[in-house]
C-alpha cells in the first residue's frame, strides 16, 4: 500500500499508530521529534507523513508549515494525529498545510478511511 512516515514522540502512540497500520498493508517509519522528521520526509518522500502536535522542539504545526512550503516536499500530504481537540487546533493545522485533522485515539476504521482519501486524491 502505502510508504506512512510517522512523526510522533510518545514510543506507545508510536508502536500502536503503527502496529494499526501496517495490519492495514502500510509501511511505517518513524521519527520522533519533527527535526528528524522533516529530514526523513526529505529524504525518504513518503506517500504520508502523519505529525503529532505535541512534539519536543518544533511543533507539528511549525513542521508540518515546513514541509507544506518546501518544493520538495509540498506534495507530500500531511494528516495530523494529535490530542489537541479544540476546532481552533484543527483550524489552525489546516492552515498551516495539512491535508486533515484527527483526534487522538483515532477509531481502526476512521483513520485508515482518511488514508485511503487523502492518498486517492
Amino acid at each position: 500500500m502505502a510508504r506512512i512516515l510517522l512523526i510522533e514522540d510518545s514510543p506507545t502512540d508510536t508502536a500502536v499508530l503503527t502496529q494499526l497500520l501496517q495490519r492495514n498493508g502500510h509501511e511505517v517509519f518513524a521519527a520522533g521529534s519533527a527535526e528528524d522528521g522533516i529530514e526523513a520526509a526529505k529524504r525518504e518522500l513518503p506517500d504520508l507523513v502523519m505529525m503529532d502536535v505535541v512534539l519536543p522542539g518544533m511543533n507539528g504545526f511549525q513542521a508540518t508549515r515546513a514541509l507544506s512550503r518546501d518544493e520538495q516536499t509540498k506534495q507530500i500530504p500531511v494528516l495530523i494525529v494529535s490530542t489537541k481537540g479544540m476546532e481552533t487546533d484543527r483550524a489552525w493545522g489546516m492552515r498551516q498545510g495539512a491535508r486533515d485533522y484527527i483526534v487522538k485515539p483515532p477509531r481502526e476504521d476512521d483513520l485508515i478511511a482518511r488514508i485511503k482519501e487523502l492518498l486517492d486524491k
